[in-house]
């Protein structure tokens, strides 16, 4: 009976590594091809050199996306969010031993190896348990935000069910998974005293009562429902908010590191102002034997491929935290501007591009180019998704970029959507349009020709002191 056993338990452990190598594969093919996806889209944008001043890059990004340096300006939430990122990058560790236990039907690989519960092994796992303690009672209290005490910028007319739902399902995956973790050592260390842990030992009354079996059956169950909830969290949170996890370091890496006031000149404008100005060059002249005319650029964006790919990314990075919104002048004031909906808008826009160019991607031939057979939907990021009321309330203030916590700028897209309208379409408020007419006409953005503009001092006393 006793070979029976061991051989039963053989065959389980055997079907046990064979379905975790399965699910494993399966989880690191679609990630990647969901990562391949995300990347094809970001790419679709024009390409912008942000290549220079290295050292000032890395800086940036070990301050902001690393350190969690804006975070902190609101400090309940802010210290909250250091809680769970820490402890999903060190819990996380443990993923490796993991990994390697299911692959080999080993348990706890590195105990011995560590030192054991005694030893680093045990400080390590113990470590573990009160940080996975501090992210669950940190969900626990998002959530109430959230929910409960229903702060404003959670629920604005741009968070519509999903985005709701998508933070409220990554809170309460997150406390799934630590309350697996807990529930896993507890079991474990009813069953092996040497992998009996300080916070974990706590939860051991609850599982008095239980049989070795039924201890046993606990472990494994709350084992495989860590790890298979790690695997589904890994794919879900590509399309999700929590996207972030992964981008906040190149998207603060490539962040514009230029005073935040300065605005870029357009390379087009500045293309045409240099011929412009060069005497040598004809305007009229043919273009030289065998080459063809170059096509005129278009002015700003009307949809996500006019923008550039590192704003297709702020896109992909946006927390959907709403701190842009809760600062913007023109939100607060009632205006129908919110520069989260922007950013939100223009990720919704590349998803249902990129989904359209990878359908034809699969009905061209297989030596046909990708991109070039889609060829639109009749739509665009301007006037289907953003209005021009929304982008003509934005002040240029630069508040929603000072407050966002990944250095997002939500102020570049709306500029290049409104050099779109100015140049390619005419269009522009009232105020505008005669603020331009009196450039061309005056030199200046005032009605009066730029003899009268001394006229004010005429009034003043004439003497000096």
């Amino acid at each position: 009976m006793k070979s029976s056993s061991r051989g039963a338990n053989k065959h389980q452990m055997a079907l046990s590594q064979y379905v975790f190598f399965l699910l494993l594969v399966a989880t690191a093919s679609v990630f990647t091809r969901r990562i391949l996806a995300v990347r094809r889209n970001i790419l679709l944008g024009r390409d912008i050199d942000r290549s220079d001043r290295k050292g000032e890059r890395w800086a940036n990004m070990a301050r902001v996306a690393l350190g969690q340096s804006k975070m902190v300006v609101r400090p309940v939430s802010g210290i909250l969010h250091i809680i769970v990122y820490v402890g999903f990058i060190v819990i996380n560790l443990e993923m490796l031993e993991i990994v390697i236990d299911g692959m080999f039907g080993t348990h706890r690989v590195f105990a011995d190896l560590l030192g054991g519960s005694q030893g680093l092994y045990g400080l390590m796992i113990g470590a573990f348990e009160w940080l996975a303690l501090g992210v669950l009672l940190a969900c626990v209290v998002f959530l109430i935000r959230r929910n409960v005490l229903r702060i404003a910028r959670f629920h604005s007319a741009e968070m519509k069910p999903w985005p709701k739902s998508d933070a409220n399902i990554i809170l309460v995956t997150e406390i799934v998974l630590m309350s697996a973790f807990l529930l896993m050592n507890a079991s474990d260390g009813l069953m092996h005293e040497e992998f009996a842990f300080a916070l974990s030992s706590s939860l051991q009354p609850l599982l008095a009562g239980f049989s070795e079996a039924g201890l046993h059956l606990i472990e494994r169950g709350a084992w495989w429902l860590h790890i298979v909830g790690v695997m589904a969290f890994l794919i879900y949170i590509t399309y999700s908010k929590h996207f972030h996890i992964l981008l906040a370091f190149p998207n603060t890496w490539y962040a514009r590191l230029e005073p935040m006031g300065q605005m870029d000149n357009m390379a087009a404008v500045k293309k045409e102002v240099d011929l412009m100005m060069d005497p040598n060059v004809d305007p009229y002249a043919a273009p030289p034997e065998g080459e063809q005319a170059e096509a005129p650029a278009a002015f700003g964006a009307r949809d996500v491929q006019d923008l550039t790919w590192k704003q297709l990314m702020e896109a992909y990075s946006c927390t959907e935290c709403g701190r842009c919104t809760s600062v913007c002048p023109a939100s607060l004031s009632g205006k129908k501007l919110s520069p989260r909906k922007v950013m939100m808008d223009t990720r919704d826009r590349l998803e249902e591009v990129g989904k359209a160019i990878g359908k034809a991607d699969k009905a061209v031939s297989k030596d046909g180019a990708a991109c070039a057979n889609w060829g639109g939907d009749g739509k665009s990021l301007l006037g289907d998704y953003i209005s021009e009321e929304e982008l003509w309330a934005c002040t240029t203030c630069q508040a929603c970029v000072e407050a966002c916590p990944l250095n997002i700028e939500p102020m570049g897209i709306i500029l290049d959507l409104r050099r779109n309208l100015i140049m390619e379409d005419s269009k522009a408020p009232d105020p505008i349009t005669s603020m331009f007419n009196n450039v061309e006409n005056n030199g200046a953005p005032w009605a009066f020709p730029a003899a009268d503009r001394g006229k004010w001092a005429d009034s003043l006393d004439s003497e000096t002191n």
